[in-house]
């Protein structure tokens, strides 16, 4: 079993910047990947960044230039940092965890993001 847990979400003004962090416990060896998702309201939600065990990453087009993920190995936790950010990047924010050998994927509670003046 893996769990994920997300924090740092908060209200920033356009242009400015936050860092989400997703802590993972349990199995943490055995995770895949892991992505950063989100979901406004009333829309679906999207992959916005992926990571690979292997070192990848793989951004979805509305934020390449703008988001970056990464992973301290030593503290189990995955960043996401979050520039220029936009209006619509309002959004709850969800870490996910892929469990290939599982066919499992685990999912965080959210943490919401809020971009307005």
């Amino acid at each position: 079993q893996v769990q994920v847990l997300e924090s740092g979400g908060g209200l920033v003004q356009p242009g400015g910047s936050l860092r989400l962090s997703c802590a993972a416990s349990g199995t943490v060896f055995a995770i895949d990947n892991m992505g950063w998702y989100r979901q406004a309201p009333a829309k679906a939600r999207e992959l916005v960044a992926k990571a690979t065990s292997g070192g990848s990453t793989h951004y979805a087009d509305f934020v390449k230039g703008r988001f970056t993920i990464s992973r301290d190995s030593a503290k189990n936790t995955w960043y996401l940092q979050m520039n220029s950010l936009k209006p619509e990047d309002t959004a709850v924010y969800y870490c996910h965890a892929e469990v290939d050998q599982w066919r499992a994927g685990y999912w965080g509670q959210g943490t919401q993001v809020t971009v307005s003046s």
